[in-house]
């Protein structure tokens, strides 16, 4: 950015901690009369991944915000479109390539035409597409209605995960392009249906040209962040850094100074109007939650380093395959590398501890996440302060036997 307007505001590093927490939901009273359809909306976007340790990452999302709502009752709200017997209503929500693959709100569908007009005009793919296929897929889905990669012939070639069958690459291609979408889950396969017969009427466009949806995705990360950078504000959707300086100044944020930021920061004005206020959560949260999936973003805020360990070799990790950071009070306090043992017993195989102060949180939310997946046991093996094992077993007794008064 050559030109930079003058700051409207000058926030402390507390207050723009803050206000990103009270964005993402973290911070006030949880609106729990939206429920998780409320999460997605106001967040944006979920992202999706195939790790399910403690539960998958799309459900752990609005369990750290709302606290233990139904896990069934997460997995209807996103893709359920109506009821058995009843004629179907409009979809919720789409998924598609945000931030990563992400659960989105459907009425954000024409706001990715953009993308999908350069994945049309996409000159390499990392699959080839055996000729003929794409077009039998689409006069599949059109004659036979919704179906998974399965039904429509197989998503494999092989067992290896990456061995994607013609077929798969024609309907994921498909999708990319908007012609196909996924607005349901069976189980953890995607529904394929035509965007024609699937996206709302009114939705159902490309009308909208680049600067149009690159404004309003710009507007939406600036929301659900509170405050950021111009890279924070880019990495939400996944934008280019040119494409968010084109359309920034008329995108409704508003530029903001933040002690300790090295980077010009940009605030949505709507989160300036009041001081962030009200109670706390207390949770364990997902690696891919979007408070925190920014790895650079995430030590600025928070001065805390988090990365996901579930691909790097065994010997290698330092707080384990699935560490999931605990928020308590604002604050990043520890990490926990949880497991499942049986099915009522949740097994804490490493945590990490931010000093004493924060055992009691890290028991707390420890305690709250194995209700929530149906565990009556926490059994803690590794603490790395051992000095801390025994206050935080303690911990995690009393709150065990407070859950069952």
């Amino acid at each position: 950015m050559t030109t930079l307007p003058r700051p409207t505001a000058a926030l402390s590093a507390d207050e723009a901690r803050r206000v990103a927490l009270r964005a993402q939901g973290f911070l006030g009273a949880p609106d729990r009369r939206s429920g998780v359809r409320g999460v997605l909306r106001h967040l944006g976007a979920v992202q999706l991944d195939t790790i399910s340790v403690l539960a998958r990452s799309h459900e752990l999302i609005p369990y750290a915000r709302l606290g233990s709502v139904g896990r069934r009752t997460v997995e209807d709200a996103y893709w359920t479109t109506g009821s058995a017997g009843a004629s179907p209503t409009s979809p919720h929500a789409f998924e598609y390539w945000s931030h990563a693959a992400c659960i989105l709100p459907i009425e954000e569908w024409p706001h990715f035409a953009f993308r999908r007009r350069a994945y049309r005009d996409r000159p390499h793919w990392a699959h080839e597409l055996p000729d003929g296929v794409y077009d039998q897929v689409i006069k599949q889905l059109r004659t036979e209605g919704p179906l998974t990669a399965t039904e429509l012939g197989g998503a494999k070639k092989t067992s290896e995960w990456w061995d994607w069958s013609g077929t798969k690459v024609a309907v994921e291609r498909a999708l990319m392009y908007g012609e196909v979408v996924c607005v349901e889950r069976r189980g953890w396969k995607r529904v394929y249906d035509l965007a024609e017969r699937a996206v709302p009427r009114a939705l159902l466009h490309d009308e909208l040209d680049d600067t149009e949806c690159l404004r309003r995705l710009v507007r939406l990360a600036g929301q659900s962040l509170g405050v950021g950078t111009r890279a924070d504000i880019a990495d939400y959707h996944r934008l280019k850094g040119e494409q968010v300086d084109a359309v920034i100044a008329d995108s409704g944020l508003v530029p903001v100074e933040v002690e300790g930021w090295s980077k010009p920061a940009w605030a949505d004005p709507a989160a300036l109007a009041t001081p962030p206020r009200g109670r706390h959560r207390t949770t364990l949260l997902s690696p891919f939650d979007s408070l925190i999936w920014d790895r650079a973003r995430t030590e600025r805020i928070f001065g805390f380093t988090h990365r996901l360990e579930a691909y790097v070799p065994k010997p290698k990790r330092v707080h384990g395959y699935y560490a999931m950071p605990v928020l308590a009070g604002g604050r990043l306090v520890g990490r926990v590398d949880p497991a499942r043992e049986g099915s009522d017993i949740l097994v804490a195989r490493q945590v990490t501890l931010d000093g004493p102060k924060a055992v009691p949180a890290v028991a707390e939310a420890l305690v709250e996440a194995a209700s929530w997946v149906g565990c009556t046991t926490v059994r803690v093996e590794r603490v790395d302060a051992p000095e801390l094992r025994e206050p935080l077993l303690r911990e995690v007794t009393r709150a065990l036997m407070a859950a069952l008064r």
